[in-house]
């Protein structure tokens, strides 16, 4: 069933505001690696890592799929949480998070309309996808109109920060236009230039972490993956008109 301004919408918006896929560093890690020009101008990086944010935006910038396993690390508030699940990514503007431990979350978006769903509690939000690119820019647009250096400031490398893998190279930034939320925003680059790690150090000092692994890259995506459709005795709240 479909109803607008529920009187029990406010348990979706416990749900978002829950540090599950509707968190708010979930929102930002989406702004992040959706790589659009956030309009802000970083100073030059080093050569080298110039170089090697180059390499990253063409690498991304010429794939058209992209299905990775993530795990979703989060320390903070005394409390820690480890998530995981697959991800799928599809040129113009699809994604698909699916959470599968330790329960069961959809965020999937067709590039016009993204739902939120947890199956525990038979409801789901449907909302569209242009409102979201404020807050929760799609993922998708990571395979394409990519540009490091114009994201992070003062984007430069981080030897003090351990790579999860010997080759590995471990750079850091700051996202100018997210400053109030997040101090600093840490990725790891393997020598084939996939990102394979994202930190995002949060100013009230706690830590999200995103691992990237078995990626692979190009591969068939049906469309029907990042469509949806509400089981029966699902409560749907609708929010499509935008702020």
């Amino acid at each position: 069933m479909s109803v607008r301004l529920s009187p029990r919408k406010h348990k979706v918006d416990d749900l978002l505001r829950s540090r599950g896929i509707f968190s708010r560093s979930t929102r930002t890690l989406l702004l992040l690696i959706s790589l659009r020009a956030l309009g802000a101008q970083s100073p030059n990086a080093p050569a080298d890592t110039k170089t090697l944010a180059d390499a990253v935006d063409a690498h991304y910038n010429h794939l058209h799929s992209l299905e990775a396993q993530f795990t979703e690390l989060y320390r903070g508030s005394g409390m820690e949480r480890n998530e995981s699940g697959t991800l799928w990514l599809k040129k113009p503007g699809k994604m698909r998070w699916e959470y599968r431990s330790p329960k069961e979350k959809l965020f999937v978006s067709d590039g016009k309309v993204a739902w939120f769903y947890v199956p525990d509690d038979r409801q789901a939000r449907k909302m569209a996808a242009k409102k979201l690119e404020d807050v929760r820019s799609p993922l998708a647009f990571l395979l394409g109109k990519a540009k490091l250096e114009k994201e992070l400031q003062g984007l430069s490398p981080a030897p003090d920060v351990s790579p999860l893998a010997a080759g590995d190279t471990v750079i850091r930034g700051v996202p100018g236009a997210l400053a109030n939320q997040i101090s600093e925003i840490v990725l790891e680059i393997t020598p084939e230039h996939q990102i394979s790690r994202i930190i995002l150090e949060e100013v009230d000092g706690s830590t999200t972490e995103y691992r990237f692994t078995e990626q692979k890259e190009d591969v068939p995506v049906a469309d029907k993956q990042f469509e949806f459709r509400p089981p029966a005795g699902t409560e749907t709240v609708e929010d499509l008109n935008g702020p």
